[in-house]
């Protein structure tokens, strides 16, 4: 068996050929950090940064070697939601412009949700509307202690609609119910005990130091057995034990038994020596 991370993980383009607004990192390690870049508007969304968001997320699907995603935002803030001017051109849209335009941020997050390697939102500043669902569609989240968030959207008549799946599946119906109706300001230590956020940090020095122990946790771990323990808890959460799904457990962990990684793993460990994938 090759080692997976013997070469670069993912084939970032210079940084010139990129998109402006959303900037790609990785290292040989398998570990990925997505940028939202606008701190002059505070990283706040329009419609070519969805865009663009999109593609980095989609990108991210099929490279191997991936173990973990990290996204932040430029300049110490993570997302303020939806820039202002973007939102000033939408009133003078009609339904079906409207909703076309809403599809494009339902695919990016569903595109986030779909990353098979652990993401993870490093958060710090506001996060606010659009920027706290892409909080609430990663698979973990981490927060400095002055970071801030809202679901502000009925404030403005509006629903926080398409950012609702991910935030109901983190936070649970009855808390979802509370913010989203009252579109209230809370703090990290809030944000941790509603469940929004997993871990709340002293400062940006502290975040990094807990960035970094996550990455060498994830090296150990085989990157496409990553992709498929995710993928088990998409697919059985909340589902009968039956014997339609006990089949299909048995089913997927004879898959991974002989799949390469599997085979590796074994033998690495009754070898007593590292797997290809850590070293």
């Amino acid at each position: 068996m090759t080692n997976p991370i013997a070469d670069p993980i993912v084939e970032v383009p210079d940084t010139d050929a990129m998109s402006p607004l959303v900037h790609l990192e990785s290292t040989p390690s398998g570990a990925v950090t997505v940028w939202i870049n606008r701190p002059e508007k505070k990283n706040a969304f329009d419609g070519p940064t969805i865009a663009a968001l999109r593609e980095a997320f989609e990108t991210l699907h099929g490279a191997e070697g991936v173990r973990i995603v990290f996204l932040r935002g430029v300049g110490g803030v993570f997302s303020a939601g939806a820039d202002l001017d973007w939102m000033a051109s939408a009133v003078e849209w009609s339904e079906d412009d409207n909703r076309d335009d809403a599809l494009g941020l339902a695919h990016m997050l569903k595109a986030l949700h779909d990353v098979p390697a652990l993401t993870v939102a490093l958060v710090e500043g506001p996060a606010f509307g659009g920027g706290a669902g892409l909080v609430a569609a990663c698979d973990h989240a981490l927060a400095t202690a002055d970071a801030t968030f809202s679901f502000s959207e009925v404030k403005l008549g509006l629903t926080p609609a398409t950012i609702s799946p991910y935030v109901i599946a983190a936070l649970g119906p009855r808390t979802t119910k509370l913010l989203f109706a009252t579109g209230r300001l809370f703090d990290a230590d809030a944000a941790w005990s509603y469940g929004l956020v997993d871990e709340v940090f002293d400062d940006a020095a502290s975040l990094e130091a807990a960035r970094d122990a996550l990455v060498e946790e994830v090296i150990l771990c085989a990157p496409g057995a990553i992709g498929d323990a995710k993928a088990l808890v998409n697919d059985f959460a909340d589902q009968k034990i039956d014997k339609g799904l006990i089949e299909e457990s048995a089913k997927r962990i004879a898959r991974r038994r002989i799949s390469d990684e599997g085979q590796e793993g074994v033998r690495a460990f009754l070898a007593r020596r590292k797997p290809a994938w850590s070293l």
